[in-house]
């Protein structure tokens, strides 16, 4: 929960696990694999995800044409009653309000949010791109801090200052190492809840730093869910009981370079999805990390079988 000291009644978006939704792609030409991504999304609301998030980083926005991100938005939108954020790629104004004037066309009410990723390391620059936005939109925002995607690293003084300005900003998705500093900052000083991302790998530091969730892509994300779950009612010692099984694949799954691909692999190999194609210019799965693969995905699927014997699930 926020700090005392935080800005008080302000909209916030719902604590918990927001589930980053990857795009299935099929076949030697990487069509959108429609099927699949109902599939998927349909498992994500039967474990008890709190929401989900549509044309992320993870989702591959930014290599989909704008009628691909229209029907995987419908997909979804058919396949799921659970909340949405919904991604912006472009970090120019007037191509991000295009992206969500498209995304309002579709989602209507089951829009919560949309993603926007600061685009300057100054305040005032992000403040008058959201603020753009807003009036054009009036669209709430998640505000995501993520560098590696964006090649914008903004200080956590002033993402402070945006959302303390942005009282439609309703939440941070912070993903910029080290992730459970900015959050505890982030706590002290704003009103909004805040996530963290990075598929978990930072999740219990995370958690103790204030963080209201997960916004992120994993292969188990029964896991995040029930770390989540135990820190709320038991604290930290519960929730690390929960994760641990898992944290050999978070860290296998988190891999520079290849992150994308070995994640969509691991759905395939839970037959979450039907194919773990990437396109360009993400990089492919390594063959020659299939054997370590398997061996992580075991110990997970081992883990998740006896939280089921005993009825977690």
């Amino acid at each position: 929960m926020p700090h005392p000291s935080a800005p008080k009644n302000r909209e916030s978006l719902p604590a918990g696990v927001w589930g980053v939704v990857a795009t299935p792609f099929q076949g030697s030409t990487l069509d959108v694999d429609l099927d699949s991504l109902a599939e998927l999304v349909e498992h994500y609301e039967k474990i008890g995800t709190t929401g989900l998030t549509v044309l992320g980083v993870f989702g591959e926005a930014a290599a989909l044409t704008p009628q691909e991100r229209r029907d995987v938005l419908e997909t979804v939108i058919e396949s799921t009653t659970l909340p949405l954020v919904v991604g912006v790629t472009a970090l120019a104004t007037r191509p991000a309000i295009e992206e969500v004037m498209a995304a309002q066309e579709v989602a209507g009410p089951r829009l919560s949010a949309v993603m926007v990723q600061a685009n300057s390391a100054r305040a005032e620059a992000v403040t008058s791109h959201f603020d753009a936005i807003h009036r054009a939109t009036g669209a709430k925002v998640v505000l995501q801090d993520y560098p590696l995607a964006s090649g914008v690293s903004i200080p956590t003084p002033a993402l402070i200052s945006v959302v303390n300005a942005c009282d439609y900003v309703i939440a941070v998705k912070a993903e910029a190492p080290p992730t459970s500093v900015a959050i505890a900052d982030l706590n002290a000083a704003v009103g909004v809840s805040i996530f963290g991302g990075l598929g978990g790998q930072g999740l219990l530091d995370e958690l103790m730093a204030g963080a209201s969730g997960a916004m992120t892509g994993f292969s188990y994300p029964e896991a995040l869910i029930a770390c989540v779950k135990a820190w709320q009612d038991g604290g930290y010692q519960a929730a690390e009981r929960e994760l641990q099984p898992y944290l050999p694949l978070i860290n296998f799954e988190q891999q520079a370079k290849v992150a994308l691909a070995i994640r969509k692999e691991c759905l395939r190999e839970r037959r979450l999805i039907k194919d773990s194609g990437v396109r360009a210019p993400a990089a492919l799965f390594p063959e020659t990390l299939r054997d370590s693969m398997a061996v992580h995905l075991k110990e997970a699927a081992s883990a998740l079988d006896a939280r089921v014997t005993i009825g977690s699930f």
